[in-house]
This record gives C-alpha cells, structure tokens and sequence, in this order.
C-alpha cells in the first residue's frame, strides 16, 4: 500500500474511486469497487459478485467490505460516520457527479468532501519492476499480434478485415483485449489522426497506418506503423522519412532530467525543417501503463521531469488532407543515461 501525506494534503482520509486507482493500491481488478485509505486499515469496498475474487487478488493489509444494496459511496458514508474524520479527500477526475452526490447525502454534516487531484496517478507515473515487464510482455505480444495480422493485408481487404483480425491475434498471442480501439486507416483516410476503421477496401499503391495496443495482465503496449501496398510515391517516401526522423530525433532526447516539452520540442524542430511542422497535429506522446493514456503528456507546455522508470510513447506524425498521414510510434521506457525502446517490431519502409 502506497503511503499518502494526509497533512500535506489537508485530509483525513482518501477515498480511491478510478477503477485503474483502486487495481493500483489494492490488487482489485473487479468493476465496481472502492477504497477508504485512512490512517488506520484500508477498506476495500465492493459487492458480493466480487466476495472470492476480493479476497484472492487483493495485495496488503485491506479489510473487504461486501455491500449488498445501494451504492458503495453510501457504505463508505457508513463507515466514516462511525469514525472521528471531519475531511475526505476524493479524486475530483474520477468521482461521478451522481457518486459525488450519493457521498454526500449520507455523509454527517460535519464531514467536509475536499477534491483532490491525481495522487495516485503521480505514484503511477514511476513504474516499478514488476510493472516493467508486464509492459515489456504487453509491447511483445503486440508486436507479435501485428507481424501475424500484417500477412492477412493485400488490396481487397477492407480496413474494418484487418482491425478485426490484429485483435484476433492479440488475443490469440496472450492478450486480455485491445488497450483502445484499433486504428486502420488507408489512403487519403490515414491523413485522420484518430480515424475509425470502415468498409473501405485497401487498394494498390496506398499507405496503410495501423495504430494498435494490446492490454495483458491489466498493463497496456502502444505502437503505430505504417505500410505501403506496392511502391509508394515519392511525396510520400519523403514524408515517411521525415516523419522517421522526428521520431529518432525525439528517442534521442529523451533521459531522465529532461522535461517532457523538450521532447516534443525534439520532434517539431525536425519536421519543421521538413516544412510538415503545421502537419503535426497532436503532442509526441504520452505515458502509459494501467492506462492507455496516463501522465506525462509529451506536449508543448508539459513541463514534467521524466525520471527512470517512466514509460512513454514517442510517436509524431504528418497529415496531409488528400493525400494521407504517416505516424510512427513505439513504447519507450526512460533510464538514467538515455531510454531503452522496448517495441521490437522494425520502423524501415516496408512494402507489401
């Protein structure tokens, strides 16, 4: 169990409400559950689908509080009304308006509800070992998933063929689900940086972007590759290598000490030189772990110190409307001296 400054933090308590959260400090992986985190035991809270499940997932010194009716916030109101806190702490990013509600109809009047923002996330940031290889494991059977798909892709195979068949082989290579919903993208569509996946058949002499990220043992991989259906043009070549430039320039940047907005900065002065500055339409990438999207956000204005152990994603990219979009991206994890790309799977221009 994580320790909290409750001081600091001008609380009593802390009431862990983010499913991601609740997994993180006590093991629990159920849908509906909890956690009271005070200076006495910690009380995980959930209902009796979950009764055998709590009791074997959960890590540490919790007591299981099974809540039969209602909802848990009015059980964990029961509870604090038979204690002596006078403030608790809630994830103000991760309480419902209705749960917040709930908490506070049966709460004692006296009981002061102070939000609180990302306390656990800041923990989560800094990956442990454990959390390192389940990334690891989750990043490989990615790579794995996408090198089994690639050989289903040809002209005729329509976009939603091919996402439909990457998570197949996720599954099928160990994976839980999707950490998000896969991107394919073909043709002038690839120049949509979040596009959806359609009907639309891929066809000769077209880029292919597929952006996909598998969940295992509940950690998340991300990865973004490109590919071409026979020889591509030479504008988009070119733009494939300008693309692969801010990416290693960007993976290039990063070490602990530096800040999040220097890599980003990193990618942008690359493909500013290539004139595709105004292209790039989103920040270089972001952290992941439980989450697909946690902090550091690698953006213009984060100014977060990366320090070893973080794992982020480095993935800029290009748009161009009527032609397409070229993104690269792979999962990193930041050490003292530099980073370790953990994403196998090779960035050179491939064509089927």
């Amino acid at each position: 169990m994580i320790l909290l400054n409750f001081e600091e933090l001008g609380i009593d308590a802390l009431l862990i409400s983010g499913l991601p959260n609740v997994r993180y400090v006590s093991g629990f992986t159920g849908s509906n559950g909890m956690v009271l985190v005070t200076a006495d035991r910690p009380i995980l809270f959930t209902d009796p689908r979950y009764q055998i499940q709590a009791k074997h997932e959960k890590i540490g010194d919790f007591r299981v509080h099974l809540v039969r009716s209602g909802p848990l916030s009015h059980a964990v109101a029961r509870v604090l009304a038979k204690t002596r806190y006078k403030k608790l702490g809630f994830e103000k990013g991760r309480l419902t308006y209705e749960q917040y509600l709930a908490l506070k109809e049966k709460l004692p009047l006296n009981v002061e509800l102070v939000p609180v923002g990302g306390v656990i996330e800041k923990v989560r940031m800094v990956k442990q070992p454990a959390e390192i290889e389940k990334i690891r494991r989750s990043v490989f059977t990615n790579s794995q998933a996408f090198e089994a798909a690639k050989k289903r892709i040809k002209p005729g195979v329509t976009e939603n063929d091919v996402a439909a068949e990457i998570d197949y082989q996720m599954r099928r290579h160990g994976a839980e689900k999707a950490a998000f919903e896969t991107i394919v993208a073909s043709g002038e569509r690839s120049a949509l940086p979040h596009a959806h996946p359609t009907r639309k058949p891929l066809a000769k002499d077209e880029l292919v972007l597929m952006d996909m990220g598998s969940c295992q043992n509940g950690y998340t991989s991300d990865m973004t590759r490109v590919l071409f259906l026979e020889k591509p043009k030479p504008r988009i070549a070119s733009l494939y290598r300008a693309v692969l430039e801010a990416q290693l320039a960007a993976i290039d940047s990063v070490r602990e000490g530096v800040t999040a907005e220097r890599v980003d900065r990193a990618a942008r002065i690359v493909l500013a030189a290539h004139k595709l500055d105004k292209q790039f339409l989103h920040s270089t990438g972001h952290g992941l772990g439980l989450e697909i999207h946690e902090s550091p956000r690698l953006g213009k204005k984060d100014k977060t110190v990366l320090v070893e152990g973080m794992v982020i994603t480095i993935e800029p990219g290009a748009y161009l409307e009527g032609v397409g979009g070229v993104r690269i991206e792979d999962t990193i994890l930041v050490t003292k001296t530099g980073c370790e790309v953990l994403t196998p799977t090779s960035k050179e221009l491939t064509v089927l």
